[in-house]
């Protein structure tokens, strides 16, 4: 269980082109292992900062962030039980596929054997396996997104935190990346937490919102 608990942050007296004036982020809520929340509201409600809190981005200024009965404070962004997608997808134009999921498991590369059989398996999940050496600039836009996935699902987390991952697709591939996302969620029993403006796709997730 995802626990956000009674959680602050203040921007007051932190530059912010988000928060010109300042503003204290504040949330309260649980998601239970397995299930999905989606956390809505306008531009500069606080979504994003939440996930970055949880991340370990940012530090709360009051409350608590846990996952399966353990504080995540303290804790550096790289050792927290999860992985991050975002907007943008952040892949390495110089690499291919492959070795941008290999990247992300290990800054080198140097991978071991079941860390090789994870980016398979990720690939597979996603439907990218022959795509494996090519380089993203090669790939439509869903294609990358769907490389962003793989690379998160390579890393086998249990807890996936998702920020408005798909709001630059056109609403077929959207609605192509939302199913894909909730096959692999249930496939996997991740717990999932989206930040988006749109309910449907709260809805196609099954995930209870939380208004922010």
């Amino acid at each position: 269980m995802l626990e956000v608990e009674n959680v602050h942050f203040d921007y007051a007296g932190e530059r912010s082109g988000d928060y010109p004036g300042g503003a204290t982020i504040r949330a309260d809520f649980t998601v239970a292992t397995g299930h999905s929340a989606a956390l809505m509201g306008p531009s500069g409600s606080g979504k994003s900062t939440i996930l970055n809190l949880i991340a370990g981005f940012l530090q709360p200024h009051r409350g608590d962030l846990r996952f399966a009965r353990q504080s995540l404070l303290g804790l550096a962004p790289a050792k927290r039980p999860l992985t991050y997608l975002l907007q943008a997808h952040n892949l390495f134009p110089h690499l291919t596929v492959r070795q941008n999921l290999a990247i992300g498991l290990h800054p080198g590369m140097r991978l071991s054997p079941q860390q090789n059989v994870a980016i398979d398996q990720a690939l597979e999940s996603v439907s990218l396996c022959e795509f494996a050496h090519r380089k993203p600039d090669s790939l439509s836009g869903g294609q990358q997104q769907r490389v962003a996935l793989a690379r998160c699902l390579a890393r086998n987390r249990p807890l996936l935190l998702l920020d408005e991952p798909f709001s630059g697709l056109d609403e077929t591939l959207r609605a192509e990346m939302l199913s894909l996302i909730l096959r692999l969620q249930e496939k996997r029993a991740l717990t999932l937490l989206i930040t988006t403006h749109q309910q449907r796709d709260a809805d196609v997730l099954g995930a209870e919102v939380v208004m922010v």
